[in-house]
């Protein structure tokens, strides 16, 4: 009898630890239908595996009462997720074209698109894997400059570039990207360490065309950074722009809309303003490069993240513009009717096109050079006292030489003589 109550209270104990867990599944279930839980169960890609690589902090990971879009990608198709990040385009591109790695799916932005397939660098979609293109991707997400035919790409977000400003540390509100080399806020300003961004806030500046193939233009901008890293001594950053901004230190951080959103919620002193000189509009998506090792596994990935469950939460969580035509006007979205992310009227934007490859080497070269301080001006004046002093020494050395080979001359003169009137 003590065993038969033994063994009923054992049951009761482990029904009741399961209990949370059948809870939890059904729960999740919930969230999607019938029809898309067998979907994703029939792929037949159970125990692979896919290589994500993605932005920082660029997709929901189940904070905020918020999907965890990777584990829910895992447990409805069963396929293992490898899930890194990067902090740029040009890291991605570096880490793709240096080999020795294996990517299923990455998230690059327009202009490194353009320039992976120039590359051929990726792989054709099947977008019979992708029956959520046709269904939910709106109209300003197909057949963009960097990949008009939807051959290689699938939308993922816009962002557009801003002026971050802490209202505590700035007296008037800021109109122009100029405030970014205001002595005033030496110390105080971050900005973009990614050379295409930076460079293109110096170009709009000057007036010049952020896609332009005019090496003294990309020389200018060069110098212009140089004065402002003379000026305000800025910080570059990327994603610790987070922190950074919402901690009241700094007055200022060139970043994009969505991110001041969040950044908002953690310091409500923070505004943003979009230059009138003009800003860049950026569009990321998913691709699939050439060393992909699972395509059919790395489609189904995109495909999930386009199901209007999914690019709800993940654009609750990163506050960037969806591709999916059911978010905007979703009026449960705390992102709607919101400027900062979907912005209305005609805008004055930048998009970035991939680049000749000499400018491409030319950037990288110049880039080098500010963030080093080989172009500030403390630079150049050390550089040009250097050029001074080897020119005096120069000078003293051919003086010597001079004066050394006259006298060496008169001495073989006056020798001469002396043999001649020595005989």
């Amino acid at each position: 009898m003590k065993k038969l109550f033994s063994l009923l209270l054992c049951g009761l104990l482990f029904t009741a630890t399961l209990i949370p867990c059948f809870t939890a599944f059904a729960d999740d279930d919930e969230i999607f239908s019938d029809e898309q839980l067998e979907y994703y169960a029939n792929l037949g890609l159970e125990g692979t595996t896919i290589n994500v690589y993605n932005w920082g902090e660029y997709i929901s990971d189940g904070s905020d009462d918020l999907m965890d879009v990777v584990s829910e990608f895992e447990r409805l198709t069963g396929i293992h997720v490898n899930y890194t990040n990067f902090e740029s385009n040009e890291n991605m591109y570096s880490k793709l074209a240096g080999g020795g790695v294996s990517y299923d799916v990455i998230v690059p932005s327009d202009y490194m698109i353009e320039r992976l397939i120039d590359e051929d660098m990726l792989l054709p979609l099947d977008f019979e894997n992708i029956p959520n293109f046709e269904e939910y991707i709106r109209d300003d997400f197909r057949h963009l400059f960097y990949d008009p035919e939807d051959k290689y790409s699938v939308g993922f977000n816009i962002s557009y570039t801003a002026l971050i400003y802490n209202t505590e540390l700035v007296d008037e509100e800021p109109e122009s990207w100029d405030v970014l080399w205001d002595e005033q806020y030496k110390g105080k300003v971050l900005m973009f360490n990614n050379s295409r961004d930076a460079f293109a806030i110096a170009q709009e500046v000057l007036g010049y065309d952020v896609n332009s193939t005019n090496e003294q233009e990309w020389v200018e901008a060069a110098e212009l950074l140089a004065k402002q890293k003379d000026a305000v001594e800025p910080v570059y950053v990327m994603d610790e722009v987070f922190n950074l901004m919402e901690s009241g230190e700094y007055a200022f951080a060139t970043y994009y809309t969505g991110d001041y959103l969040l950044m908002l919620e953690n310091n409500e002193n923070l505004d943003y303003c979009l230059p009138e000189e003009g800003f860049n509009r950026a569009y990321d998506a998913f691709c699939v490069p050439k060393c992909a090792q699972n395509k059919a596994g790395a489609e189904a990935f995109i495909n999930f993240m386009l199901e209007p469950e999914v690019a709800f939460d993940n654009a609750e969580y990163i506050y960037y513009c969806s591709s999916n035509k059911e978010i905007e006007f979703d009026e449960e979205s705390s992102l709607f009717g919101e400027d900062a992310v979907y912005p209305q009227g005609e805008l004055d934007c930048n998009e970035f096109h991939n680049l000749p490859q000499n400018i491409l080497e030319l950037q990288n070269n110049l880039w080098s050079k500010v963030k080093s301080g080989q172009l500030s001006a403390q630079s150049k004046q050390q550089e040009q006292k250097i050029y001074i002093t080897s020119a005096i020494i120069a000078a003293a050395v051919i003086v010597i030489l001079v004066i050394t080979y006259i006298r060496k001359i008169q001495k073989n003169k006056e020798q001469d003589i002396s043999d001649l009137y020595g005989q």
